[in-house]
């Protein structure tokens, strides 16, 4: 490459940085699976913190006539988060078919049935309803926290513009709780603050069935809001001229108007699906009662999460037990192993399973992208502050958060370091010396009180049967992270030339993330080969190129073993 300063004779040295280490892969965190009091069915979803969580899913879930109960998924992404957390994926799996509540926006036109736009519910399920009769102040007796309603302000048809606010379902005119305000928005796709750009007109919907299934984005404008998107807008194409008047008299007609104190209209419905008022929940559930699902409610939940757009480090469907739902479980083992970029949290057994049990279930899986731990856990439900228990699954991702926040993927989260369990209570039972040694020797992680320092997960064995350096948790994340950053870094390298130059920069940047992370005690040694010696000249003819890289992880001490020798008086010690 020619160089512009080069202009008289001499000697001239260029210096090119190549030390450099690219930021690391990102982390999408945990993936969840399960029921939840309302939000989007089946549609994988990001929640970045536990308030975004209750906004789009809500908090425990209530029962008309039965009661609220606390849900798993609620208690897992609190756990979550508390323990420093970034990101979840959200699957919402439902029994039935469940749809979304929509409101049809009133326009200033003559007929009663002109309509400005139609707004409809994010979250599916007959919970977002609210078409009650409202009372003089605006309260809608079916309104909750858990849905919406609408309000349309500052309507004028001279500038075409008005206000959407969208309030929550069980707030009144007297004392509005706004969620989301979006002003000056307009009927003119042309205009910036068209409603359908502003508010969002997309929605997702799953495409086929099975494993074929996918989410597929319907609509034109991503989605502004959390909790509504639009449809069947009446557009005003160029509503006003050059200087500023209606340029089509009878575009005012699709202007929405004002609602108005004690108004009705503010009100959504027509969704459908419900949790059946017999739904179980807590250490009540039961292999065909699962907070009111069955076993294969979760299935297409785990083929949808499986397509590699959605990118998470372990993945748990609290609930589920490999003894009762051993087939849908299945799936989401031979995804982790086909992936081979995430953990499977598995619950083995119910909260009466016995030791015995569990290690039983567990023979039965060789999966080094999975792992289990026992017993089931008490913790305080963050909703209604009662006690609630819950399968170990619930609170693991959770660890495995904490431990890559005060320490790195390719720690054990395990111990008392980074392995308690701030939010639990207590264990569903006490594990003597030799049952945690039958756990252990079975491939089940225990989980044991440790007076003064609360519960701690006390094991980080994956369901691997053979031994080997992918039998410890550590060691497998420490390669799900190695292997994503080269993922990464080797797509740069897809039709490049097959040329030594491009052979060094792939080493030139793999090399140095390598010693990055040996010295932060992932690795004892590495070595990366990218030369002719394995890129032969047939090799490269098949238009291949070739890698080698040998790795040494770092183990764990998970034995201390401490020797006692008692000596008379006057023995010298050994140097």
């Amino acid at each position: 490459m020619a160089n512009n300063n080069i202009v008289s004779p001499g000697i001239y040295i260029n210096e090119t940085d190549q030390s450099f280490i690219p930021d690391g892969i990102i982390e999408a965190g945990a993936a969840l699976v399960g029921s939840t009091a309302k939000g989007p069915v089946r549609i994988p979803t990001l929640v970045s913190s536990y308030p975004d969580f209750v906004a789009k899913f809500g908090n425990s879930i209530t029962i008309s006539g039965s009661g609220t109960f606390p849900s798993f998924l609620t208690q897992a992404a609190f756990n979550y988060f508390e323990n420093g957390g970034s990101t979840l994926l959200i699957s919402r799996a439902v029994n039935g078919t469940y749809t979304s509540a929509t409101a049809s926006v009133s326009s200033s036109g003559t007929a009663s049935s002109d309509v400005s736009f139609v707004l409809n519910t994010i979250a599916q399920g007959t919970d977002q309803n609210n078409e009650s009769t409202a009372s003089a102040t605006g309260l809608l007796p079916s309104g909750s926290e858990n849905n919406v309603r609408y309000e349309i302000t500052n309507a004028n048809t001279g500038s075409g513009t008005f206000t959407l606010v969208i309030r929550r379902g069980d707030d009144d005119d007297n004392n509005k709780i706004i969620l989301e305000q979006f002003n000056g928005l307009s009927l003119d796709p042309f205009d910036n603050n068209y409603v359908g750009k502003a508010v969002g007109s997309q929605y997702s919907a799953i495409v086929g069935t099975g494993a074929d299934a996918y989410v597929s984005l319907e609509g034109e404008f991503p989605n502004r809001s959390k909790y509504v998107y639009v449809s069947n807008i009446k557009d005003t194409p160029n509503y006003a001229d050059s200087s500023g008047n209606v340029r089509v008299a009878s575009s005012t007609g699709s202007i929405p108007v004002n609602t108005t104190l004690g108004s009705g209209s503010t009100k959504f419905g027509g969704a459908s699906g419900s949790l059946a008022s017999s739904a179980s929940f807590g250490k009540n559930i039961t292999s065909g009662n699962i907070e009111g699902l069955v076993d294969t409610d979760f299935t297409t939940s785990f083929h949808l999460l499986n397509d590699t757009q959605f990118k998470y480090t372990s993945i748990a469907a609290p609930g589920l037990n490999y003894k009762d739902s051993k087939t849908e479980l299945d799936i989401l083992l031979a995804n982790s192993k086909e992936r081979g970029d995430t953990i499977a949290l598995i619950d083995l057994g119910g909260y009466t399973s016995s030791v015995s049990d569990v290690t039983a279930q567990a023979t039965l899986i060789n999966n080094s992208y999975a792992a289990s731990y026992y017993p089931w856990l008490l913790a305080t439900d963050p909703t209604t502050g009662a006690g609630a228990w819950c399968p170990p699954s619930t609170f693991i991702p959770g660890v495995y958060a904490y431990n890559d926040r005060v320490g790195e993927p390719w720690f054990a989260p395990a111990g008392l370091n980074r392995g308690s369990l701030p939010t639990v209570i207590r264990t569903q039972r006490t594990l003597t010396k030799a049952n945690r040694d039958l756990l252990y020797e079975d491939k089940v992680n225990p989980i044991i009180s440790f007076p003064g320092s609360g519960v701690v997960v006390f094991g980080q064995k994956t369901l691997q049967t053979k031994a080997s350096a992918l039998d410890r948790i550590n060691v497998r994340r420490l390669l799900i992270n190695i292997k994503q950053f080269l993922d990464q870094q080797s797509g740069n390298v897809v039709f490049e030339a097959n040329t030594q130059a491009t052979r060094n920069n792939f080493l030139a940047i793999v090399n140095p993330y390598l010693e990055s992370v040996q010295q932060r005690q992932g690795l004892y040694a590495f070595k990366v080969v990218m030369d002719e010696s394995i890129n032969t000249p047939a090799v490269i003819d098949r238009n291949e190129l070739v890698g080698q890289i040998f790795l040494q992880p770092t183990k764990t001490a998970e034995f201390v073993i401490l020797n006692f020798n008692v000596q008379p008086t006057g023995a010298s010690f050994p140097s």
